[in-house]
């Protein structure tokens, strides 16, 4: 049984490139705030990206989108992409990873 394939291994390169993307107000990456929700990919359809923001009327939603359309541009230049923003589950707190939580002082 095969696990890890083409497919896998462009999610997981999505993943490991998105930690470039930074929030501009708290300065951490959108990956370790837990905004992604899931990273699939295929041959046919490219990479998809469910998101979602910290909160709906995030003023820096722009700058984020436009971050992330760049290092996805220049790091897959031959896959198209798409960016679903969705607003369920609610983001809170407890999606924020360890060194997330380290780089905001949220660690006890």
């Amino acid at each position: 049984m095969q696990v890890y394939n083409e497919e896998n291994k462009i999610e997981i390169e999505v993943y490991d490139s998105l930690k470039r993307v930074m929030d501009p107000e708290l300065g951490i990456n959108i990956v370790d705030l837990g905004l992604i929700y899931k990273i699939t990919y295929t041959i046919e359809n490219g990479i998809h990206i469910t998101m979602t923001l910290s909160t709906k009327g995030c003023p820096m939603s722009d700058v984020i989108m436009d971050q992330m359309d760049s290092v996805l541009s220049e790091i897959f230049p031959d896959k198209k992409h798409h960016i679903e923003l969705v607003w369920e589950p609610v983001w809170n707190t407890s999606f924020v990873t360890p060194e997330g939580k380290k780089a905001l002082g949220l660690t006890f």
